[in-house]
């Protein structure tokens, strides 16, 4: 059986992404702070693992990671999804607090777990393995007042470049997914918060999540000779191309 470790599985993508994993046979471990959640998710699958954690906290992230390989046997890859939106503003309106959460979730955790899930791979046998992380459409064109979410995401792909690199001596590929509108909980507060600014303004197309999270899982099927470097997956009519 294959396996899965999936950060920020508590809700959104990373639920959607999950239940996909799940249904397909792989033992997935639930990666989220509250713990509640997973353990609801957890109660239809015998494969899923819950692993309450903060991507934030190593500490806790490391047991995470040991508990989930002592029950899988192996790390075969990682969504490295956690992450939030935080204020939306100019960034005059930004206090330093709110700039220091998003960069310790969305680029603190991320490194983190790909800190670990890349340590892993390297010393298990076989060795090897694949990292995906969840970018955004921010990472190439960003909506108003998303300073904070934008620049972390644009670091991501960084992160993914540099781990792709020095991945090729172990068999560790990394690759990037870059979502746009799908039906999350996020998506539905920004559309609620742009219609209040602009009530006349049609809400901009959605998709739904689950198209993304096959996404995700066809990456991580993919024979280790073979990888999606990155990739987008997007609603088809949503305001991307040409936006800026």
């Amino acid at each position: 059986m294959k396996s899965i470790l999936i950060t920020g599985a508590s809700s959104g993508i990373g639920h959607a992404t999950a239940v996909e994993f799940l249904n397909a046979g792989w033992r997935v471990g639930l990666l989220a702070r509250r713990a509640r959640p997973l353990e609801d998710l957890a109660a239809s699958y015998r494969s899923a693992v819950v692993l309450p954690a903060d991507v934030t906290d190593a500490a806790a992230m490391e047991a995470a990671f040991e508990r989930f390989v002592q029950k899988a046997g192996r790390l075969d890859a990682v969504f490295n999804n956690a992450g939030i939106f935080g204020p939306s503003a100019p960034i005059d309106e930004i206090a330093l607090a709110d700039w220091e959460k998003v960069l310790a979730v969305n680029l603190g955790g991320m490194f983190i777990t790909a800190r670990l899930a890349f340590a892993q791979m390297r010393r298990q046998s076989p060795q090897g393995g694949r990292i995906i992380n969840n970018g955004s459409l921010s990472a190439h064109n960003p909506r108003p007042g998303s300073v904070c979410y934008t620049t972390t995401k644009h670091a991501v792909t960084g992160l993914t470049r540099s781990l792709s690199l020095d991945g090729r001596a172990f068999d560790i590929a990394c690759g990037q997914i870059d979502i746009g509108n799908a039906k999350t909980e996020l998506v539905e507060k920004l559309q609620a918060k742009a219609a209040a600014e602009n009530p006349g303004a049609a809400p901009s197309p959605t998709m739904d999540v689950a198209d993304a999270a096959r996404s995700v899982l066809h990456m991580a099927s993919l024979p280790p000779s073979a990888n999606v470097q990155f990739m987008t997956v997007m609603a088809t009519k949503m305001p991307y191309i040409g936006r800026g």
